[in-house]
């Protein structure tokens, strides 16, 4: 295990995010803000920023993603379940989801997997890809709902919502096993989500059953609708 969490190194520059006090470590968001630009920056390109009005937001993931349990308790946020991340097309959620996992990856890791790669592999193989996401894995499901209805010699299923079903099946036996220590059960099988859905399109998508097993699973944090296309 890296003794020095705090301090990230990228190449021969080494950004201190945080320091050690009694054991704990205490994170400084403007600190963390130019680590994620510079390494925003290595990961997209030049053009990558944390733009002013997506800060609040940003915040909230930080927090989650450091596992600030005290700060996200404050927001309403419960760092036992996953992430729904929600917001207009190119307001930024795949690129943070890939950022952030840099920042603490001793607390929060995870599979991001496009849900158009999971129905592709649907087609091809057929219903044994749905079993590759019942383990005891994290995964974020990057773009839910762009994705087309899976067939499979011509046998048609809505492939995210079984998936999703199972995922929560998952999430409730780990979260309710006794098996496991407290530090276990808060690290495995998390399911997190981005999307261009609201959670009403979701549930007209994926029906009732998904929508509140998402609720039960899942903080959902959402980009103002407004937000801009950085992609433009």
């Amino acid at each position: 295990m890296n003794p020095t969490p705090h301090i990230k190194t990228e190449g021969t520059s080494k950004f201190q995010i945080g320091e050690i006090r009694n054991n704990t470590i205490h994170y400084d968001f403007e600190k963390i803000k130019t680590y994620l630009n510079i390494k925003g920056h290595m990961l997209f390109g030049k053009n990558f920023r944390i733009h002013k009005e997506d800060e609040k937001l940003i915040f909230k993931l930080c927090s989650y993603f450091i596992q600030d349990h005290h700060s996200c308790a404050q927001m309403g946020i419960d760092t036992s379940k996953g992430l729904l991340l929600t917001g207009p097309v190119g307001c930024g959620k795949t690129s943070l989801m890939k950022l952030l996992l840099h920042l603490a990856p001793h607390k929060t890791n995870y599979s991001l997997v496009p849900t158009r790669n999971i129905i592709f592999n649907f087609n091809t193989s057929g219903f044994e890809v749905l079993e590759k996401y019942n383990q005891t894995k994290n995964y974020c499901f990057d773009d839910l709902g762009v994705e087309p209805t899976g067939s499979h010699y011509a046998k048609e299923c809505n492939v995210m919502g079984e998936i999703l079903l199972s995922r929560y099946d998952l999430f409730t036996q780990t979260s309710q096993s006794h098996s496991l220590s407290f530090s276990q059960s808060q690290s495995h099988s998390k399911t997190h989500i981005t999307t261009n859905l609201n959670v009403d399109e979701i549930e007209k998508k994926y029906g009732n059953r998904v929508r509140s097993r998402l609720k039960q699973m899942m903080n959902v944090i959402a980009y103002d609708s407004n937000s801009i296309d950085k992609r433009q």
